[in-house]
């Protein structure tokens, strides 16, 4: 059987294959510079355990929160829109915030994983809705769809990203300034902000919760019904603490 060949001499695999190395530099270049901007930063002057709102070294964007900002108790997760794991545990998270109504705050910090292609853009896009109050509709659609967009090229990102922010806004929000949000700078030292404490913090991977400084060791459960197990065992030994 013969090869099928372009006309310019390369095979439609070897097109494809170039295309996707093409896709994965641009997102290692792209991760490599939010890397550098973090080390300008000096973390020393934050708590990473504790809500840190809109300042210079983040574009002037702040932690989002889930929940009371002024909870007795604040987790701190760190996750990747792109991450398979980071998108199952999303709606359990939610299901402990409204359990716990006033009493837990769970911060969610951006940590991208540099072989995800499409883990900059979401990002991006969440942050871009978040300046427009949307944030949590956002986060909340993207990890819902997370199969239909992380492989899609660039070419698509925008077009995709953008209607689902439409939808979750109801047709109410700025488009033109949705995208143009998602490139700014702001967007980007936020994302670069986050990284940065991640990195601090050496992570072991993604998802990961904090509690008061502590990794809160999710390993051993095997279902769903340990995590919350495992978690509230956390929030109501804090609760207790603080009577």
């Amino acid at each position: 059987m013969k090869r099928s060949f372009s006309k310019s001499g390369f095979s439609v695999f070897g097109v494809v294959a170039a295309v996707l190395a093409l896709a994965v530099l641009v997102g290692l270049a792209a991760w490599s510079l939010m890397d550098k901007k973090a080390n300008e930063v000096n973390y020393s002057n934050y708590d990473f355990n504790n809500i840190i709102y809109g300042n210079e070294d983040n574009g002037g964007i702040g932690d989002h929160v889930k929940g009371d900002k002024n909870a007795p108790v604040v987790i701190v997760e760190y996750a990747d829109f792109q991450c398979p794991g980071c998108a199952s545990v999303n709606p359990r998270v939610n299901k402990l915030v409204e359990e716990y109504k006033g009493k837990l705050a769970v911060v969610y910090r951006n940590y991208l994983l540099s072989y995800h292609q499409n883990g900059t853009a979401a990002a991006s896009a969440a942050e871009a809705a978040g300046l427009q109050g949307y944030w949590k509709e956002y986060t909340d659609m993207l990890f819902a769809n997370q199969s239909n967009w992380e492989d899609i090229e660039a070419d698509e990102r925008e077009m995709t990203f953008s209607s689902l922010f439409e939808g979750v806004s109801d047709g109410q929000g700025d488009v033109d300034k949705f995208k143009a949000d998602m490139k700014s700078k702001e967007v980007s030292k936020k994302i670069s902000f986050d990284m940065g404490i991640g990195k601090k913090v050496d992570l072991p991977g993604t998802p990961a919760f904090y509690l008061d400084g502590e990794y809160i060791d999710l390993s051993s459960g095997k279902t769903e019904e340990d995590f919350y197990n495992t978690m509230r065992k956390k929030i109501d030994a804090k609760l207790k603490a603080q009577k």
